[in-house]
C-alpha cells in the first residue's frame, strides 16, 4: 500500500500528479532491486552453464527449486543484447533502473515469443547477455520444424532439431530487434545429454556467438555448423571439432563412392581431369558426383572455402577412426 498525505500548509496535489508519483515509486521498487528469487535463478543457471555445478543430483535439486523441468532435452540460446542494455547508464556495482527495465523487457519478450508459462528458463547473465534453456525436442519445436519429411533435421543426437532451433532463433532475433531498436546477436548451442549437458550447449553457443560476431557482425544467428573454416580454425575443443566434422560428413555415411571420389579429388589438387583419369570415369560422371556431394552436404568441393571444410572434416574423421 502507498499512502500520500497532504501537508497542512502544502500545495494541493492533483489526483493525476498523485498517481504519477505512485507509479514512479512502484516502478523504482520493481526494477531497481531484483527480487531474491530472480537473483537466485540467475545465479543457479549461470553456475550450471559455466560448469561450476558438477553434481547432477545437486543440479536437479536446484532446478526443482526454480521449477525448471529437465525431462525434455534442452539446448542453450544465448542472446547478446549488449547494445540495448549497456547504452543505458550503468555501473557494475549498481545497475541502473533503466538497465533493469530493459533487461526485464528482453526476458518478457522472449517468454512471450516462446509462449512460456513464466520466465524460469530465461536468465540474465549480466553484461547484456541472456540465456534461454530451450526445450529442443520435436514437440516443443513443432512451430519451427521442417515438416517436409526430409532427413536433414534428424542426422544425429547432438544435432537433431537444430535447424528448427535456428529458425526459432531467427524469428526471436527479429522480434528482439524490433522491440529494442538496437543490434542483437544470438548464438545457438547443440543439445547434449543430461542436465550437466547444458554447460556444453552453452559453450557451443558462446563460441559460435563470439566467432560469428567477430567475422560476420551483429543481427544474425550463429551456430557452429554455419561458421565455415572459422569453426575448425578457432574452436579449441578437439571433441567439438570432431563432432562437427562427423556432422558435416554424415550425409555421405551411406555413399562410400562419393567419399572415395572426394579423397582422390583432393589428392589430385582438385583437378577434374586428373581425378577422372585416376577413377577411370568420364569427366561428366565426376562432375555429377561432385554436384551430388554439394547437394547432400551443402558444401561444394569445387569452391575453395567449402573444399577446405570438407578436407578438414575428412582428416578429423580419419583421426577419429584411428
Amino acid at each position: 500500500m502507498v499512502c500520500i498525505e497532504q501537508w497542512v500548509d502544502g500545495e494541493k496535489l492533483s489526483p493525476k500528479l498523485t498517481q504519477a508519483y505512485i507509479d514512479l515509486m512502484i516502478r523504482q521498487i520493481t526494477y531497481s532491486t531484483p527480487s531474491s528469487q530472480q537473483i537466485f535463478k540467475n545465479q543457479v543457471i549461470s553456475n550450471l552453464l559455466q560448469g561450476h555445478i558438477k553434481d547432477e543430483t545437486l543440479a536437479l535439486q536446484q532446478a526443482a527449486l526454480l521449477g525448471i523441468d529437465f525431462s525434455p532435452p534442452r539446448a542453450v540460446i544465448l542472446i547478446d543484447a549488449t547494445e540495448a542494455i549497456l547504452t543505458a547508464s550503468y555501473s557494475a556495482e549498481a545497475p541502473s533502473y533503466e538497465q533493469q527495465r530493459r533487461s526485464q523487457a528482453i526476458i518478457a519478450s522472449t517468454v512471450t515469443f516462446f509462449n512460456l508459462p513464466d520466465d524460469t528458463i530465461c536468465a540474465d547473465l549480466g553484461g547484456g547477455q541472456f540465456a534461454v534453456l530451450k526445450a529442443s525436442d520435436t514437440k516443443n519445436l513443432h512451430p519451427w520444424a521442417n515438416h517436409s519429411g526430409t532427413a536433414a533435421d534428424a542426422i544425429g543426437s547432438s544435432w537433431t532439431n537444430l535447424e528448427a532451433l535456428k529458425r526459432a532463433a531467427n524469428a526471436l532475433l527479429e522480434q528482439l530487434r524490433e522491440a529494442t531498436g538496437t543490434a542483437v546477436c544470438i548464438g545457438i548451442g547443440r543439445y547434449h545429454p543430461g542436465i550437466l549437458g547444458v554447460s556444453r550447449s552453452y559453450q557451443d553457443a558462446r563460441v559460435a556467438l563470439r566467432l560469428g560476431r567477430q567475422f560476420n557482425g551483429q543481427n544474425r544467428v550463429y551456430c557452429l555448423d554455419d561458421l565455415g573454416m572459422a569453426a575448425f580454425a578457432c574452436v579449441a575443443d578437439e571433441r567439438t571439432k570432431v563432432d562437427l566434422a562427423l556432422h558435416l560428413l554424415s550425409p555421405l555415411d551411406n555413399e562410400p563412392d562419393l567419399v572415395s571420389t572426394l579423397k582422390v579429388f583432393f589428392g589430385a589438387d582438385c583437378a577434374l581431369s586428373s581425378t577422372a583419369k585416376q577413377l577411370c570415369i568420364h569427366r561428366n560422371t565426376l562432375t555429377y558426383r561432385l554436384e551430388k556431394i554439394a547437394s547432400l552436404t551443402g558444401l561444394d568441393p569445387r569452391r575453395f572455402d567449402e573444399a577446405v571444410q570438407i578436407r578438414l572434416a575428412l582428416l578429423l574423421q580419419e583421426f577419429q577412426a584411428c
